[in-house]
């Protein structure tokens, strides 16, 4: 009997797992530079800061799923296929190596550069992005290219102003190997507290925002957290921290908060009720809810998430191709446009100066509960409005629907200018 719960145990461990794996596919490989440039293909440029180990094996692949001793920093340059190769919200991975820039995803340039030479390029984007750098920390189970590819993807569809800074943890990028991605977790929030903390100081950097998904939130509350405790609060030039269905325990994330102040900077939760991946997380952590898939609307969530100030987007009537619904965030052509949208007009989302109907059809056309500010305002399906007690539909013209034309390279903008 005994051996035969310990099978059982192993058996449902291993379905848990693999229901918490990120919906992407692997090739090894996938950033070899391609030297050919598709007409109508995107360059996204992004510099990297990583708690990762330099994989001197097999130096392509830049860096391993082991923790590092230091920080490490890159800078690759992403192309991304025409808008008619491609969907808005997902990613195209090259099928066999060299890749296609007309149809794939691919590194147009890949290189691991010095602490000296990252500031300096930073500086020079800078210079182009009206001052802002957008952090994106990534979740469980996402190896260095995944890590990537999905940056790069979010920054060309959202259209999000900013210098695009990856900072990456040492995720495995292995179905089994959940434990060990939540200790890299820990052991590299210092780092990006280190990142955080530079570019906060830097005198040309006047905006910064944060996207973090899954557990790489933990990582980001964290850094948040002890920047706040070292210095009284968390720098005023982070504006915007946009929490993707985070896998993260109700009760940790509200003493997190406790530690930001009141004083913190803008916070944006995503949130979906049908999340399997977070459902499963909930079990392994002996039933405790996960963050990102609570009932914003319902008790004791409601009042704690009104008193903070922290806006709610609820994305469970929102359907996409993730079977798991853990990744709408990035995955829907709607919620990483309202992304965008959010970080370039650098405001909360519930801000008095424009009204909630007027938000949603500039910035998405599904989004479906917000909750934040002094009241509750809610958006039900199909895309009505509750808001001052009145049940108004949201009209959006189709051509406030398409997809919005590739962003310029940064070469290009120089000749502009």
């Amino acid at each position: 009997m005994k051996r035969y719960a310990r099978k059982t145990l192993v058996i449902g461990l291993t379905i848990a797992l693999s229901a918490l794996a990120a919906c992407s596919s692997r090739v090894s490989g996938a950033l070899t530079p391609v030297t050919a440039v598709a007409s109508g293909a995107a360059k996204i440029d992004i510099l990297v800061a990583t708690t990762r180990q330099i994989n001197t094996e097999k130096p392509v692949d830049m860096f391993t799923g082991e923790r590092g001793d230091s920080l490490s920093f890159a800078d690759i340059s992403i192309s991304i296929p025409p808008s008619e190769a491609r969907t808005v919200g997902e990613v195209q991975w090259p099928s066999r190596i060299p890749g296609d820039p007309s149809k794939e995803f691919v590194a147009r340039s890949a290189n691991i550069i010095s602490v000296e030479q990252i500031q300096s390029r930073f500086h020079q984007r800078l210079l182009l992005s009206g001052g802002k750098a957008i952090i994106f920390v990534h979740g469980y189970n996402s190896n260095f290219e995944d890590a990537v590819f999905r940056f790069a993807q979010i920054m060309h569809d959202s259209k999000a102003p900013g210098v695009p800074v990856l900072f990456t943890w040492p995720s495995r990028g292995e179905l089994l190997a959940y434990a060990y991605d939540r200790e890299s977790a820990n052991y590299s929030r210092d780092g990006l507290g280190v990142v955080l903390a530079t570019l906060a100081k830097d005198p040309n950097v006047k905006e910064i925002g944060i996207l973090a998904h899954s557990m790489g939130n933990w990582v980001a509350m964290e850094a948040l957290r002890d920047m706040s405790f070292r210095n009284g609060r968390v720098h005023p030039k982070i504006k915007n921290v946009m929490l993707a269905a985070p896998d993260l325990d109700t009760d940790v994330f509200r003493r997190q908060m406790a530690a930001l102040g009141p004083a913190h900077p803008r916070m944006t939760l995503f949130v979906s009720k049908d999340d399997k991946a977070l459902e499963v997380s909930s079990r392994l952590w002996g039933g405790q809810a996960r963050l990102g898939s609570i009932d914003p609307q319902k008790e004791p969530y409601r009042t704690g998430l009104q008193k903070s100030g922290i806006a709610v987007v609820d994305l469970t009537q929102l359907k996409s191709g993730d079977s798991l619904a853990h990744g709408k965030f990035a995955e829907s052509p709607e919620v990483v446009r309202f992304i965008g949208t959010r970080l370039s007009q650098g405001q909360v989302i519930n801000d008095n100066k424009r009204s909630l109907s007027q938000t949603l059809v500039e910035g998405t056309t599904g989004i479906t509960s917000f909750v934040g500010g002094t009241a509750a305002r809610v958006i039900t399906a199909p895309l009505t409005i509750v808001e001052g007690g009145k049940v108004q539909p949201l009209n959006i013209e189709p051509a406030q629907q398409q997809d919005r034309l590739a962003e310029p390279d940064l070469d290009t903008k120089r000749k502009q200018r």
